[in-house]
């Protein structure tokens, strides 16, 4: 049966950035989509952590964020989808034509930090460029929700970062901060079968550490003296940074999952004489968004109960300071 005909407004709602404590319900046209690009309506979007990152993102101030969504195709110019079809949609996709491509490193090509798509997540619709539809665009599966489909990219961000230091079956991995992408990172290493240690100053984020398959959780002022073989940082505290050098094994490697505000300090000895690695992380390839997705699917990796709220558009602004606030709060999904 064909998909009845969408109405599409004209005008349509967005929250634009100006900083964290001022963010502005504006309004804007519905972007005209052109060859090869679609339109999509947001059914929901994730609030991501780096977005409330205030010395990060408002260098570039006032624009519109929001980088984690699904919806509705509701207008097509593009072979490969159609209006009805629910789908998750990348904001940065990789060009496979540079040096960075070719050589197997597509979160390094320029192509994937520059694009996006149009305007941003915090909006009620998007112009999905050719290049997002060709590379960027997937079908939800009949069984993962809207809400589910914000977490797409999150998990696959954790799926990167542990392909990249090769977490293994039987290795200790100790992680720093349960905020979610902490809790995403635990769920992935024990997938993969590894022991997991997690630390969080808040007790709730403890505890939800446990639920998530962590075999022993801390207080970080309480980690007794261990070493491991993987170090995953997910906070941008800077005593976090000290205490993970200090936790890091012979030959262990250190991942910068996510980054303090300021630079920080390396103990070149103790990386020189024991043969320490630290290494980063950023973004996601669409290999990786396609695990993620499959992995949702099966189950084997569940999301939906990291998502603690759920608000309208209208209330990004509380939004914004639940996520910043980091209480008792994991993911904030705006509804559109």
């Amino acid at each position: 049966m064909p998909f009845a005909k969408a109405v599409i407004p004209k005008a349509m709602r967005v929250a634009v950035y100006y900083r964290n404590s001022d963010i502005r319900l504006e309004e804007r046209p519905v972007p005209k989509i052109g060859e090869g690009e679609i339109l999509v309506r947001i059914k929901a979007s994730g609030i991501c952590g780096t977005d409330v990152m205030e010395w990060y993102r408002i260098k570039k101030a006032p624009r519109i964020l929001g980088h984690e969504i699904s919806g509705e195709v509701v207008e097509s110019n593009s072979p490969k989808y159609h209006a009805g079809q629910r789908v998750f949609v990348s904001h940065h996709v990789p060009c496979y034509e540079c040096k960075y491509c070719k050589e197997g490193h597509p979160t390094a090509c320029e192509t994937l930090h520059t694009g996006n798509y149009d305007p941003g997540g915090y909006s009620e619709f998007v112009r999905v460029p050719k290049i997002n539809v060709d590379h960027g665009v997937y079908v939800l599966p009949e069984n993962v929700s809207y809400e589910e489909g914000t977490m797409i990219e999150p998990l696959a961000c954790a799926l990167r970062g542990q392909e990249a230091i090769n977490v293994k079956k039987g290795q200790t991995v100790l992680i720093l901060g349960c905020g979610i992408s902490g809790l995403l990172n635990i769920r992935v290493a024990k997938w993969k079968g590894a022991k997991v240690i997690a630390t969080d100053m808040e007790k709730c984020r403890r505890e939800k550490a446990k639920t998530c398959g962590a075999d022993e959780v801390f207080d970080p002022k309480n980690l007794p003296s261990i070493k491991a073989e993987k170090v995953i940082l997910c906070t941008g505290v800077l005593p976090a940074v000290k205490q993970a050098f200090q936790s890091l094994d012979r030959k262990g490697t250190l991942l910068l999952f996510a980054i303090p505000e300021t630079d920080i300090q390396l103990p070149t000895v103790d990386l020189w004489r024991n043969e320490m690695t630290v290494t980063s992380s950023y973004g996601a390839a669409p290999d990786d968004l396609k695990n993620a997705i499959r992995l949702i699917e099966e189950g084997k990796i569940p999301v939906k109960d990291m998502i603690t709220h759920r608000l309208p558009l209208a209330e990004i602004q509380e939004g914004f300071r639940l996520v910043t606030d980091a209480k008792q709060t994991l993911k904030v999904v705006l509804l559109p």
